[in-house]
């Protein structure tokens, strides 16, 4: 099992910052690829960043590509979401999540943060 705890969430005015961090225990960090999420008000759950297990390989939403970063540090356990010129639509509740797969295998997340809220506001 891993346990993930996000923080750094927080309203903002629309093209304004937030770094989230996504602290993991458990078993070893490094064998876990991880991704962040975002679920908004009424709308489904979406995929927005993932970063491989081994090479800090990215991948990124087309909606978020550009703006966001998402990076690692396995000696610290810890995962990232640097979010630039956030919009109003950026509003959601951010979920980090660990696979021990592919990291662009987005159904196969396996464990899941409690969510870290971001408001954007216009």
């Amino acid at each position: 099992q891993v346990q993930l705890v996000e923080s750094g969430g927080g309203l903002v005015q629309a093209g304004g910052s937030l770094r989230l961090s996504c602290a993991a225990s458990g078993r070893t960090f490094s064998n876990y690829a991880m991704g962040w999420f975002r679920q908004a008000p009424g709308k489904e759950r979406e995929f927005v960043a993932a970063i491989s297990r081994s090479f800090g390989i990215t991948y990124y939403a087309d909606s978020v590509k550009g703006r966001f970063t998402i990076s690692r540090d396995n000696a610290k356990n810890t995962v990232y979401l640097q979010m630039n010129s956030l919009k109003p639509e950026d509003t959601a509740v951010y979920y980090c999540a660990a696979t021990p797969g592919i990291y662009t295998l987005v159904g196969s997340y396996d464990y899941w943060g409690q969510g870290t809220q971001v408001t954007v506001s216009s």
